[in-house]
């Protein structure tokens, strides 16, 4: 394919619809699989007028595509993390993550937030001048699923991590996520608690209490809690506060999924809803608040973060 400054913008097809990003750029734009990858990693692709470094990012049919073989070379992935960072300091760091991004390796998985969040800092000036001395780590103190996107935080000491750690086992951290979920969501609030399985004998995760199969019930269970306010409710969905008491693996996509109302966007825990589904390009789940207290000073910190423009936009069609 000849160099050229951009093509135009161009629609990704019914037939390309749920594909990998990958596979979009290669079918739309005539290109080898490696070309198309790299394309997307080098900062040379966009969707929707914004700037994709994931290939494996799952097109939805109508998303635009745009390709510019001569853009310059650029690190895809790092620049809009950069961006991501709300606040660092010798102790922390606090990152409003994207959708498609996962918060650690899995399986010898490269572009992870961690390594770019570390990449991010080792380069920055200002990473330089908070840093102080001794040798610049990175540690996990909490996750969020590849699709969901919003605030994540970081601890860059031991002790810092020991401190951040010891705050989620108190249950002292505030975490408020906003989640668009199917449905209409009859009370204004409710709590749901469980204790989670990691195969409730269906092969997927979810409640002891929900299990079909009386053998599951002596398998080790995580409690778990999540209050639940409703937003807004809209046309054939409701958008929902959900804070966490307790940080289990899934707990909100389990708990809204077993409740009757999986969030949108949602591919697991969907089994047992049979009514009509909203289609969405990635899981409509969003860290939004996030307050922890400061490692060294005890201060009481907190971050906001507004719904990512491909949730409002969702949100806003769906307005009656």
């Amino acid at each position: 394919m000849p160099k050229q400054d951009a093509t135009p913008p161009t629609p990704v097809t019914r037939e390309l619809d749920g594909k990998s990003l990958a596979a979009a750029v290669r079918e739309l734009f005539s290109l080898p699989w490696s070309r198309a990858r790299d394309a997307i990693a080098s900062g040379k692709v966009k969707v929707d007028g914004a700037l994709r470094g994931d290939p494996g990012l799952r097109v939805r049919t109508g998303q635009v595509l745009e390709l510019c073989m001569t853009a310059p070379r650029r690190d895809a992935l790092l620049d809009p993390i950069a961006a991501a960072i709300v606040h660092v300091d010798r102790e922390l760091v606090v990152v409003d993550k994207p959708s498609g991004v996962s918060s650690v390796p899995y399986d010898e998985e490269h572009g992870t937030l961690k390594e770019l969040v570390f990449r991010c800092l080792s380069r920055s000036e200002r990473s330089r001048r908070a840093k102080g001395s001794g040798r610049e780590s990175l540690a996990v103190v909490h996750r969020l699923d590849k699709e969901t996107s919003g605030l994540l935080c970081f601890a860059r000491t031991w002790a810092a991590r020991e401190s951040l750690k010891q705050q989620f086992r108190e249950h002292s951290v505030h975490r408020l996520y906003l989640a668009l979920v199917h449905g209409r969501v009859r009370r204004d609030a409710f709590t749901v608690t469980s204790h989670l399985l990691r195969d409730r004998g269906d092969g997927i995760r979810g409640s002891r209490e929900r299990a079909t199969d009386a053998r599951v019930a002596a398998d080790p269970a995580k409690h778990a809690v999540t209050h639940v306010e409703v937003r807004e409710r809209l046309a054939g969905a409701t958008l929902c506060a959900c804070r966490l008491e307790t940080g289990r693996t899934h707990q909100i996509r389990i708990h809204l999924g077993e409740s009757g109302h999986p969030l949108v966007g949602e591919r697991v825990y969907t089994r047992d809803y049979h009514r009509g589904m909203i289609r969405a390009s990635r899981v409509m789940l969003h860290a939004a608040e996030l307050g922890v207290s400061h490692p060294s000073t005890g201060e009481q910190l907190s971050w906001q973060s507004p719904l990512p423009p491909e949730m409002q936009a969702l949100v806003d069609s769906l307005r009656d």
